[in-house]
């Protein structure tokens, strides 16, 4: 299956990735990342849990776990609500355990999703546009996914993702827009940080897994 297109499933983890037309840059100044952040949080906080992310200059990288069906099915309950309707179109399907009317609830669920990512990934770009006075789309699509399967898969996917400061020369454990330091913070976060840490074991081996990472074969 095209990556492009893997059905986002519930309680799934995947790698959420893009990069800009033709590589272009997404980002030019502070203010277009902590905009980026302020709106993955509006849109996607609701329908997913975040454990890793990076943002680069052309492209960015994310680490999340879909919701449970019950916390999309009640996200999607308050959205309705919200434009005055009680009705919850497909996301009954949930319930049906007819293989057929499954396929359609998959398929409900991942229209939430991915309906969550376009709003998400529109309004950052819309902004951008307007402010750097450019038009037409600025970031590839459809977005990229790539479904975590493995606890291995899962502790390199963090690894990768918070060294890819390196790739411009930069020190990945000062990078401003990676979530690395948070993990070494008391502050208040939407970061599954203890989870993340039960991969690792503990902090300190967090620390030197980043340190010294082991060759491993991605599939982007």
């Amino acid at each position: 299956m095209d990556i492009r297109n893997e059905i986002l499933e519930p309680d799934a983890y995947y790698h959420i990735y893009n990069r800009g037309i033709n590589s272009g840059k997404i980002f030019n100044a502070t203010e277009n990342y902590l905009f980026f952040l302020s709106k993955f949080a509006t849109y996607l906080n609701p329908v997913c849990d975040v454990f890793a992310y990076c943002l680069m200059p052309n492209h960015f990288h994310f680490l999340i776990r879909v919701k449970s069906q019950e916390e999309i099915r009640a996200f999607v309950k308050v959205q309705n609500f919200d434009k005055g309707s009680i009705n919850v179109p497909k996301v009954q399907n949930f319930d049906k355990s007819d293989n057929k009317e499954d396929k359609k609830g998959l398929h409900a669920f991942d229209s939430v999703v991915s309906k969550q990512m376009g709003k998400f990934i529109s309004s950052y770009s819309q902004a951008y546009n307007k402010v750097t006075n450019r038009h037409g789309a600025l970031l590839e699509s459809p977005f990229k996914r790539k479904r975590i399967d493995s606890e291995e898969y899962l502790k390199n996917l963090i690894i990768y993702i918070h060294l890819n400061p390196t790739d411009l020369k930069q020190d990945f454990e000062t990078y401003t827009f990676s979530s690395y330091k948070s993990f070494f913070s008391n502050s208040k976060t939407n970061l599954k940080r203890e989870e993340v840490l039960d991969v690792f074991k503990d902090l300190e081996n967090f620390k030197y897994s980043h340190k010294h990472p082991l060759k491993f074969d991605f599939e982007f």
